[in-house]
């Protein structure tokens, strides 16, 4: 049985011209790839001994939960505001 690929990035990695600026759908495939960046740290900070990474885990929950909501309502300026907090994030 072939095995197949569940990468949710896989639209980014496969495309012949790559991620290019200018339109809303790459907004949408970014700031994509940037929830699933930020969810990898938050299950880090989730691991820090004795809660220490408890607020750093809430405060991303948080971004990610308003940059999902904001892909959900399509509204490009929220997607924008997002995208751009996330990408500071680490």
């Amino acid at each position: 049985m072939a095995s197949t690929n569940n990468d949710p990035l896989d639209f980014i990695n496969n495309s012949a011209a790559g991620v290019q600026s200018g339109s809303p759908t790459d907004l949408v495939q970014l700031l994509l790839y940037e929830i699933i960046r930020v969810k990898e740290l938050i299950t880090y900070y989730d691991s820090i001994p004795n809660g220490g990474g408890q607020l750093g885990s809430s405060i991303l929950n948080e971004l990610v939960t308003e940059a999902y909501n904001s892909l959900v309502n399509y509204d490009t300026v929220l997607m924008q505001k997002y995208y751009d907090l996330l990408l500071n994030c680490d």
